[in-house]
């Protein structure tokens, strides 16, 4: 990985390095928030999201968007197409970015890491999670039927299966139900001699 002297930005190739860098000294920049364009026309389709302008809309759902290649992207999710194939496991996906990050369950690479200690993650939104679940004391999420407060959602939503009796997890063998993961695991395992 080759990493921007001027922010966080970490590339893949110097040549994505360079083409970044570029962003740092261009003359289209941004008025309202600094942000650096490359050229006159990407300016302009910046500056629409300052505006609230979106000219483009999906003839389906009617959601909007500020660039044409936005809205080519989310039709996607309508027709179900998805062009971009792994040349390894045959995965497909609707967008070149989701097929990139698909990229690194290959080669193993983790860009992003922990500043507060020496673990390393594949995507920037599992290192946010990690920071939250390890290294922060906040507990945003508060359960409405007891007022515990928890460090992230997915504990608390755990948690609410204590108060609302909710068992989600159900066995595919026999009618037993579970409110964990974990628990069905242990239960396929022991009962059916199978992982879930």
């Amino acid at each position: 990985m080759y990493s921007c002297t001027q922010c966080d930005q970490r590339c893949s190739s110097q040549v994505a390095l360079r083409h970044h860098m570029n962003l740092h000294t261009s003359k289209y920049k941004c008025t309202e928030c600094g942000k650096c364009c490359q050229s006159t026309n990407n300016l302009a389709r910046h500056r629409r999201s300052h505006s609230g302008e979106k000219p483009f809309e999906c003839n389906v759902c009617s959601r909007q968007f500020v660039r044409s290649t936005s809205l080519v992207r989310h039709s996607r999710i309508h027709s179900g197409e998805k062009p971009y194939k792994c040349h390894v496991c045959e995965n497909a996906f609707r967008d070149s970015a989701y097929l990139w990050r698909h990229m690194r369950v290959h080669t193993g690479d983790k860009p992003y890491k922990c500043s507060l200690c020496n673990r390393s993650f594949s995507q920037s939104n599992t290192l946010q999670k990690h920071k939250d679940r390890a290294h922060s004391n906040r507990r945003p999420h508060q359960c409405s039927y007891c007022g515990i407060l928890f460090k992230t959602n997915d504990v608390l939503k755990r948690h609410v299966h204590i108060h609302t009796g909710a068992k989600p997890y159900s066995c595919s063998h026999c009618s037993d139900r579970y409110p964990r993961l974990e628990q069905l695991k242990t239960h396929m395992s022991k009962s059916h001699s199978e992982l879930a």
